[in-house]
């Protein structure tokens, strides 16, 4: 019976697949995009360097190779997570007749292929002194979470993970004001665009007849700029009805002194300092850190914070939090492709 049911499953799925133009995972029959969907998936490299691993569906469904199925170029991938598989083969069940250009080709060509689906922050600058010793994207000894750790860095502040339970009371989660950040791609996340005109250097009687015969627009006087604002969810401790934010922005001096001298110190005076700026850190269990947000009694209440009560559900109840917390290792399942 049970065998049967799932028979009947299988094929609703599969017809679904082939009959509804709203449905894209006959395409994508891995289902890489459950994880690769989101914008600021990002992997920290060893040169310091981030290598981005978004995959924008609506231009990657509109590009020349839309409508193939991932695995065809990415054949060495058949585990989550799959560190270190990075090579692109394009000739065994296409361009067979152009193996040779291809394989003579320079390789960063094919790693590009999708520059243009790609969304990621490339500058945050919010002043706190997380930010003068940690990259932007600070998650990288964890291969198995690091690019979906790092996903957060453009939704919400270190401290919201991070800080440790200690003296702070009556905590409350709220948007921070917004900071200026850098992108590639479009801009994601809780975003805004501010226009503005720069700012005269000279209001000389020269300056104001160069900006009055100059159109709006153009030229030094009448140039406009344009500012994407970001903000992210905070941590704050509420006292006497005041919100006070908690981020560090007093160790700054401090920590740019360690880092000048961190070569030279010797290894108990090098970990006497990191153990006082991080006082108030702690570290979590992957386990611990995905409940602590994405679960119906989390610390996070998203209809608070604004969000609907169906995006509400979703950020509880992300199925890939169950991906990452119940196995080590798994095999991506080949419903619908050869044996």
């Amino acid at each position: 019976m049970k065998r049967f049911v799932f028979l009947i499953l299988l094929t609703a799925v599969t017809l679904l697949s082939f009959n509804s133009p709203d449905i894209s995972f006959a395409v994508d029959k891995g289902g890489c995009l459950t994880c690769h969907q989101y914008p600021g998936l990002v992997r920290l490299e060893e040169t310091g360097d981030f290598k981005m691993l978004h995959i924008d569906e609506e231009k990657q469904l509109a590009s020349a190779h839309g409508k193939v199925d991932c695995k065809k170029c990415h054949a060495e991938v058949l585990e989550i997570p799959h560190t270190g598989k990075t090579k692109v083969e394009c000739t065994i069940t296409c361009h067979i007749e152009d193996r040779g250009k291809i394989d003579a080709a320079d390789p960063s060509s094919l790693r590009a292929y999708h520059k243009d689906e790609i969304f990621a922050i490339t500058r945050l600058e919010d002043g706190s002194s997380c930010r003068t010793c940690h990259p932007l994207y600070p998650h990288s000894k964890n291969k198995k979470v690091r690019a979906l750790a790092n996903m957060h860095t453009g939704f919400l502040l270190c401290e919201v993970c991070h800080l440790k339970k200690g003296p702070s009371k009556n905590l409350v989660y709220d948007w921070k004001k917004p900071d200026v950040f850098e992108f590639i791609g479009e801009p994601y996340g809780t975003h805004e665009k501010r226009e503005s005109k720069k700012p005269e250097k000279n209001n000389g009687v020269i300056s104001k007849m160069l900006k009055i015969f100059s159109e709006e627009g153009n030229g030094s006087n009448g140039e406009k700029i344009t500012e994407y604002l970001i903000s992210r969810i905070a941590v704050f401790s509420v006292n006497d009805g005041e919100k006070e934010l908690l981020m560090n922005t007093k160790d700054n001096e401090k920590a740019k002194k360690f880092l000048d001298k961190e070569k030279e110190m010797q290894p108990a005076e090098k970990e006497r300092e990191l153990k006082y700026f991080h006082r108030e850190i702690a570290k979590q269990e992957v386990s611990v850190a995905c409940d602590k947000c994405h679960s119906s009694n989390g610390i996070l209440d998203f209809r608070k914070l604004g969000f609907s009560g169906t995006e509400a559900k979703d950020l509880e109840y992300m199925n890939i939090k169950s991906l990452l917390t119940k196995y080590e290792t798994f095999v991506i399942p080949n419903l619908f492709g050869p044996k």
